[in-house]
């Protein structure tokens, strides 16, 4: 995969079952290392799946090789609540593409739009994995956060922020 030409795009409907796949190979794999089995049985399947209105929404990029395959996906969203605020949101890397500098890729063209968009902050919910990626793109840790995924099913996560 050395000198992969990657392509950036906006997501479209169409794009659902791709995404879906890359989040199914992708979160399993990548998080085992960093959460206890009953997470992983059961919410990592839940945070597996893709958000249809997220992928359509026009703010959910695909990185794709030469070839046309998934390697990451990512987006963001106007976090309800808080004037100014974005949220990158459902950013993940296929396991076999790591380090190639496409979530970097990814989450650059989120800060670009959000900023774009007149946005002032912008803060995600990483898993513990992702923490030390996001550190590098700026963001820092505001403490520890549980995202409820169903009832009696929560996600551990960490809440970040950086400006924009």
């Amino acid at each position: 995969m050395a000198g992969t030409v990657l392509t950036l795009r906006t997501a479209t409907v169409a794009d659902i079952g791709a995404v879906d796949s890359l989040l199914a190979r992708s979160y399993p794999r990548l998080l085992k290392a960093d959460y206890p089995p009953s997470v992983m049985v059961t919410a990592v399947p839940l945070i597996s799946r893709a958000r249809p209105d997220l992928v359509a929404s026009g703010r959910y990029y695909l990185a794709e090789d030469a070839d046309g395959r998934l390697l990451g996906a990512g987006g963001w969203s106007i976090r309800g609540g808080l004037r100014g605020v974005a949220e990158v949101r459902h950013l993940a890397t296929d396991p076999g593409a790591l380090r190639k500098g496409i979530a970097r890729r990814i989450v650059g063209s989120v800060l670009d739009a959000a900023r774009d968009a007149g946005l002032v902050r912008i803060g995600c919910l990483s898993s513990r994995t992702a923490v030390p990626f996001y550190e590098a793109m700026g963001f820092r840790a505001a403490g520890s956060a549980e995202v409820t995924l169903a009832a009696g099913i929560v996600f551990p996560a960490v809440r970040m922020f950086r400006m924009l």
